[in-house]
């Protein structure tokens, strides 16, 4: 899943070594890697691997619809070398179209995965019978304009001016959170059945613990929803974050 809000806007978010919007697609090129990976390490009668690409909301430009089909791909046993070269071309060059879209279209809506979490994961992400795995490209923030609201201390966005003004910049950050009962409000019931990697958490600057922040909201949000396999990982450059990428896809120590 993708977040297309404005973080991977090259002026607003610079970075000299490697733009973030950069990084994503180097991000979903080791994705590929790992999971074509996995399917050549089986045999062809096994084969029943499904991979996809997800933004919420929908970009506005139509061509996304056309980009995101052709990135909606599926393994059987009819699967032949030819079906897996073409993937491994599609991933190699369509999300790179994808971000140039959205950044040229400079429409940025926010990015509401709170939302995607409460009514789409279900359907969209879990099958039973296998391993679900969920990676989602994105700067820690979550906010859309929809989707903003609050229960008692727990909201269901995070912005730097929110950790601003809960005065989260010291570094018993975690008792404050505990004592005053922040964090995100609950999405979903029992997510048992689906992996969680969050890559590319990327705060503000300012605060010394703010990267912390961001990790600990998401990180107590996926145990309340009972996900008990994830890694939350910063907008490091992919070559550091490929073996990471690797050996969650691989599922191996």
């Amino acid at each position: 899943m993708i977040d297309l809000s404005d973080r991977i806007d090259p002026e607003k978010n610079t970075n000299s070594t490697m733009p973030y919007f950069q990084r994503d697609v180097e991000y979903i090129k080791s994705i590929d890697k790992g999971f074509l990976d996995h399917i050549k390490s089986k045999k062809v009668i096994q084969l029943n691997d499904q991979m996809q690409v997800f933004f919420n909301p929908e970009p506005s430009d139509p061509k996304m619809n056309d980009l995101t089909k052709q990135l909606k791909v599926s393994f059987d046993k009819n699967t032949t070398k030819d079906n897996i070269s073409l993937v491994d071309k599609q991933y190699s060059t369509l999300p790179l179209q994808i971000y140039q879209s959205a950044i040229k279209d400079k429409q940025y809506v926010g990015s509401d995965i709170w939302e995607f979490f409460k009514n789409k994961i279900a359907d969209y992400c879990i099958k039973e019978d296998h391993r679900n795995i969920l990676f989602i490209l994105t700067d820690g923030y979550i906010y859309h304009k929809d989707s903003k609201f609050s229960e008692g201390k727990k909201t269901s966005y995070l912005t730097p001016e929110l950790i601003k003004s809960l005065k989260l910049t010291s570094s018993d950050f975690k008792t404050k959170m505990q004592d005053n009962g922040l964090g995100f409000i609950k999405a979903n019931e029992d997510l048992e059945n689906i992996e969680v990697i969050v890559l590319g958490i990327n705060p503000s600057k300012g605060n010394p613990f703010e990267g912390d922040i961001i990790k600990e909201y998401w990180e107590n949000w996926f145990k309340e929803m009972k996900i008990k396999n994830y890694q939350i990982k910063s907008a490091d450059l992919p070559s550091n974050l490929e073996p990471i990428i690797l050996k969650a896809i691989t599922g191996k120590n």
